[in-house]
């Protein structure tokens, strides 16, 4: 596929996409900073909090990021002392995730950072636009994951 360069005008959906994704990203950084937290790390006390406990293999695949990352991820929050790593009883080789009680207590304080961000991106936005957003971004992302998939 030959590489035509678009125009320097970065007005496509493609470029806002990016930029929400960056300024929601920022949002989530200054929200969790306090709380010496990280995106990521939030991401992971959100689905002990919400989910339950969980396999770190799972995580890999529900936070779609690679397991060395998440294996620097998890180290930290138990050297935080706010999630646990234990073998799973019937597979010594898997590791169970959970939230300490000190995690807990840090989880149920913290600020949610997508609320917030939700709130303040789409705050006066009609609920028909938003779901046309979502609908469009959602077989946007679904193409190109096809797409992905063929190139492999």
């Amino acid at each position: 596929m030959a590489n035509n360069q678009a125009s320097s005008d970065h007005n496509s959906a493609g470029a806002w996409a990016k930029k929400y994704y960056f300024a929601s990203r920022a949002v989530m950084d200054s929200v969790l900073r306090p709380h010496d937290l990280g995106a990521t790390q939030w991401y992971v006390l959100y689905q002990l909090a919400n989910g339950g406990p969980t396999l770190q293999r799972d995580l890999v695949r529900m936070l779609q990021i690679e397991r060395a990352t998440l294996s620097g991820v998890v180290s930290a929050l138990v050297r935080k002392g706010l999630i646990d790593q234990e073998p799973h009883p019937s597979d010594l080789r898997q590791r169970v995730l959970h939230l300490t009680v000190a995690g807990q207590r840090l989880w149920e304080r913290l600020p949610d950072p997508i609320e917030l961000i939700v709130a303040t991106a789409f705050d006066g936005v009609d609920d028909a636009d938003l779901q046309t957003v979502v609908r469009v971004l959602q077989a946007a992302t679904e193409r190109l994951n096809h797409l992905n998939e063929g190139c492999k």
